[in-house]
């Protein structure tokens, strides 16, 4: 059994509330915390903004993604291109070029797909669903599977490498908080899933160890004709959360979280009304997230703290310096001429450190480091 050392401790000039109330006009609270936003914590106040930076040397630093230039292409999930991985966690981008030829099935770990743009026909082990833009998608390992798009399609894929996804303990809040288990969809086996099946012959693609094997069967290996137990595809759209609020306390981003998997979490940012009480904090307070990589995929919308962010990019902020809102963000949440945020973004927030895939590093913005430059007052 471990337990953290706490020592509740005050010194100097000090708010009473952290992310309210700051003592003195023009101060920028820092949030120190241990693992990710779920350990214990410190709040320090600063008189200069703790990204003010005027230079930055070496190889960690704050990272900026274009994924629209990523290129993805393929009718296979297996073609799609590596964006960030490490030993728990493979961060994939997938354009799927047509109607799946072959089936797929993930031996490394379960996949959760988020639909960025288009919508398909999705057909599995246990049934049929229609996907649209927005949908997350959870797969478990071994399940057999195959999309037929009606549009041009950009899916993310992050696979929890030899682990599994399980839904977050909502504790005081209760089960149905963010999202009630009742909108979450499953497959069904309809007249669409019927129609599929047939004794024509089908190829399986296996991926095991991040090699591809493919299995040859003279039948459509999609015909169960039905099923029981607790295992199942599951799919959430963005749209059904409801996002936990507080109009006196700007929420940690676990506050958000979707999905848990052994060595990080998914949360969901969807639009929702800013603090509206004088003293809080209207923007994300400024953090040293030195135990978790924070990694934010911007599916939609204007993302409040951020500068000349669009669709379809990603940033990357490793574990190890502080970061928060940029400048111009901080002065406009000060000013709180904006009521309400209106983006809807993804976040993967890593135990692990990622690296960086060839695919991403081709469309970075070297020049993201520098945007926080300069103090907001």
């Amino acid at each position: 059994m471990r337990k953290w050392a706490s020592i509740p401790h005050r010194e100097g000039i000090h708010s009473r509330q952290a992310h309210a109330d700051l003592p003195e006009e023009g101060l920028y609270e820092r949030e120190m915390g241990k693992e990710g936003f779920f350990g214990p914590t410190a709040h320090l106040h600063h008189r200069h903004a703790p990204t003010g930076w005027v230079s930055w040397e070496g190889p960690l630093r704050p990272r900026l993604f274009d994924l629209n230039q990523v290129k993805g292409e393929g009718n296979s999930p297996w073609h799609a291109d590596l964006i960030l991985h490490n030993a728990h966690c493979r961060y994939r981008l997938w354009r799927p070029s047509g109607k799946m030829e072959r089936l797929a099935r993930n031996a490394d770990g379960d996949d959760l797909l988020f639909v960025h743009d288009g919508e398909a026909e999705f057909f599995c082990d246990f049934g049929h669903l229609t996907l649209r833009d927005g949908d997350y998608l959870m797969i478990p390992r071994g399940t057999m599977w195959r999309l037929e798009p009606k549009a041009p399609m950009t899916v993310l894929m992050i696979e929890a490498t030899n682990g599994s996804y399980q839904l977050p303990d909502k504790g005081l809040v209760g089960p149905q908080a963010i999202f009630d288990p009742a909108v979450l969809d499953v497959p069904a086996m309809d007249e669409a899933f019927k129609a599929q099946q047939g004794e024509e012959s089908w190829q399986l693609e296996v991926k095991r160890h991040n090699q591809v094997s493919v299995i040859t069967y003279p039948f459509n290996p999609l015909d169960a004709i039905g099923w029981h137990g607790e295992l199942c595809v599951l799919r959430l759209n963005w749209r059904d959360i409801r996002p936990l609020m507080s109009h006196r306390y700007h929420l940690p981003p676990s506050a958000h979280t979707t999905f848990v998997a052994p060595r990080f979490v998914v949360c969901t940012f969807v639009p929702r009304p800013i603090e509206s009480d004088p003293g809080a904090l209207k923007v994300p307070f400024y953090h040293s997230n030195d135990d978790y990589d924070e990694v934010l995929f911007y599916h939609a919308g204007d993302f409040f703290s951020r500068d000349n962010i669009e669709r379809g990019m990603m940033t990357f902020h490793p574990a190890g310096f502080t970061h928060g809102p940029h400048p111009k963000a901080f002065k406009a949440g000060m000013e709180y001429k904006k009521k309400a945020t209106d983006e809807v973004a993804v976040m993967l927030d890593t135990r692990d450190a990622l690296d960086v895939g060839d695919a991403a590093s081709v469309t970075e913005n070297a020049n993201y480091v520098n945007s926080w430059k300069g103090e907001a007052k």
